[in-house]
């Protein structure tokens, strides 16, 4: 089987070290890359050849945030069939529901603990590879009871 190659754009690093922490747990075939902010990200996916499988974003980043990057993705013919799972410290139902109109694929309030952060990657990533990439509903889009 192929690796899963999963990107994060975030621009803490404790937030990538502990990701990167979890995704080695998984003892899965991965490929993990880290983008610390949206003006990166889109230059990044603009110069790949391959791109991921899979972007967890970040919404609140310097220079491009997440809101930005999400548009950017979803309106590029060659991105737009990317999951991208928002990955964010904040919750507000009205921007949680814009974003799903938008086209990211899930919704995760970044856990304060780290068991719980493992499981909602986990969760999020056998979500989108059970849809087979494909956005699901929208009951479906926030991703908790980790």
């Amino acid at each position: 089987m192929k690796p899963l190659w999963i990107l994060l754009a975030d621009d803490n690093i404790d937030n990538c070290y502990l990701f990167k922490e979890v995704i080695e747990e998984f003892g899965i075939s991965a490929i993990f890359t880290t983008i610390s902010d949206g003006e990166q990200l889109i230059q990044w996916l603009d110069k790949s050849e391959k791109l991921p499988h899979i972007i967890f974003l970040d919404l609140n980043m310097p220079r491009k945030n997440g809101f930005g990057c999400l548009e950017e993705i979803k309106s590029n013919e060659r991105f737009k069939s990317l999951p991208v799972i928002i990955f964010s410290t904040s919750f507000n139902p009205d921007i949680v529901s814009m974003l799903y109109q938008k086209g990211a694929h899930y919704y995760i309030q970044k856990p304060a603990k780290f068991t719980e952060l493992k499981k909602a990657i986990h969760k999020a990533l056998t979500m989108t590879v059970e849809e087979k990439f494909m956005q699901p509903s929208e009951e479906k889009f926030v991703i908790s009871n980790y």
